[in-house]
């Protein structure tokens, strides 16, 4: 059963019996680069072990140290600037909204190449990559550009309604039902990046939550909606962030992780749905590698295609999520059983900024080769030779994947990235245990941090068959 070629994770189905035909493909067609993109395997060149060693022993030894020493950095917040809001957010989600209508329509009535329609161009790389970067070292920039508060704002009003239906007191489970669903959609469903689907779904997923929310009250979404409460939780890792308090906001600034200390414990629903982002991006990681491919059945050199391995992925997919689940769980509950301290709601807030770090190191790649094709698109958006953008004429090109100058910086930047967040995780992990841990309730978490860190490292350094 064939698909739209999974064009973002370089899906390959005509040339896959033939890797050096393949590769060819890709130098000398840029147009067909997407569709045909062979693994860094410049990267597999690189002492990756010593990387990996050396990571996973900075982890270890800054963990060991700051629980043994108790001196760790001052995180608080300070005020850059105070002004009164500039656009209100009413406007801006509105015309987020009346940009989302036009996506859906390009994506029912366009090309249905996902290379060139706005509908999946936009979605992969702008909303699922370019917003959640952004927030990492902006702030939450989705809080004022998401979709739903204009129109659920202007109806509410409209309609005179004031109150709710109870729906708060789920908590964050529908977040968790629909961040469930979308991870299988793209990581397991046949048709991902095929426009006329991701369109017709996207539009029922809008109109659910617009309904929901207009019967609930806006601020069920920073709870019930799993883009909402994925992007704000990842955001508190930025070093810079907007406070907006009515008319006024506050431009922030403090150590990255700052805003992290001042949330409130994670309740159950919270729990579960930190465990998802992190399971998620170790199992998009995993599917495409040698190791799973073995593991399943699968020749990685002759696939026999996505639709054969849907049921196996599906079921490995959960039990990543389960085995996630169960592990942080774990580490927690024995620090605390050892050492004391060590509440679940606090302390798994630190993997906040490990799912932060893993997003931009997992899709960093993705970023600078779909985003040539999203620049593409919104340049010349009806493939008329127009400059919307005002860039010249410009092929998409995948020649930096093979450049053995080129690769080791981005596998250096992927390695800073996983690093960093592994660090950051430990020090809020250092803050989170309360006062009354001694410092061998740290021995477990540290463990799995290390371990957390070797497994990341390994996934983008692996072999892999996309």
């Amino acid at each position: 059963m064939k698909r739209v070629p999974k064009s973002f994770k370089g899906f390959c189905p005509e040339f896959s019996k033939i890797p050096a035909l393949c590769a060819a493909v890709v130098l000398l067609s840029p147009g067909l680069a997407l569709a045909c993109a062979l693994p860094p395997s410049v990267i597999l060149t690189l002492p990756t072990g010593h990387y990996i060693t050396a990571a996973a022993l900075t982890v270890a030894l800054t963990a060991l140290l700051g629980a043994a020493a108790h001196r760790l950095p001052v995180m608080e917040p300070h005020l850059v600037w105070d002004r009164r809001v500039l656009l209100p957010e009413t406007l801006t989600s509105y015309l987020a909204f009346l940009a989302f209508l036009a996506l859906v329509f390009i994506g029912h009535f366009g090309d249905r190449d996902p290379m060139h329609n706005l509908m999946t161009l936009v979605f992969w790389t702008g909303v699922w990559i370019v917003v959640p970067l952004g927030s990492m070292l902006l702030g939450n920039i989705w809080r004022p550009i998401n979709p739903w508060t204009g129109p659920v704002r202007m109806v509410r009003t409209l309609l005179g309604r004031t109150g709710g239906i109870g729906l708060s007191r789920l908590d964050h489970w529908p977040a968790v039902l629909g961040y469930a669903g979308f991870v299988w959609f793209q990581m397991v469903s046949l048709y991902p990046d095929d426009p006329l689907v991701l369109a017709r779904l996207a539009l029922a997923y809008w109109l659910v939550i617009f309904l929901a929310a207009v019967l609930e009250g806006e601020d069920w979404l920073q709870k019930g909606e799993f883009l909402t409460v994925l992007f704000a939780m990842i955001a508190r890792v930025a070093p810079v962030w907007l406070q907006v308090d009515g008319p006024r906001a506050r431009l922030m600034r403090g150590w990255p992780g700052t805003q992290v200390l001042g949330l409130p414990p994670l309740s159950v629903s919270g729990v579960v749905f930190v465990s998802l982002a992190l399971a998620a991006l170790t199992f998009d990681g995993l599917v495409e590698t040698f190791w799973w491919q073995a593991l399943i059945g699968e020749n990685p050199l002759e696939p026999t295609g996505r639709s054969a391995v849907v049921w196996v992925n599906s079921a490995g997919l959960a039990a990543v999520w389960v085995a996630t689940l169960a592990l942080t769980l774990t580490a927690i509950a024995l620090g605390r059983r050892i050492g004391g301290g060590f509440a679940t709601g606090p302390v798994m807030l630190s993997f906040l900024a490990i799912a932060a770090g893993y997003h931009a190191a997992h899709y960093l790649v993705m970023l600078l080769t779909a985003g040539q094709y999203t620049l593409a698109a919104l340049n010349d958006p009806f493939l008329t030779g127009d400059s919307w953008l005002g860039l010249p004429s410009f092929y998409v090109s995948f020649g930096f994947l093979a450049d053995p100058a080129v690769m080791p910086l981005i596998y250096a930047v992927q390695f800073l990235a996983i690093l960093g967040a592994h660090l950051l995780a430990v020090v809020l992990g250092l803050k989170l245990a309360g006062q009354g841990a001694r410092p061998v309730a740290h021995l477990p978490m540290t463990v799995l941090m290390v371990a957390y860190t070797v497994l990341g490292l390994w996934l983008l350094s692996t072999a892999r068959t996309g």
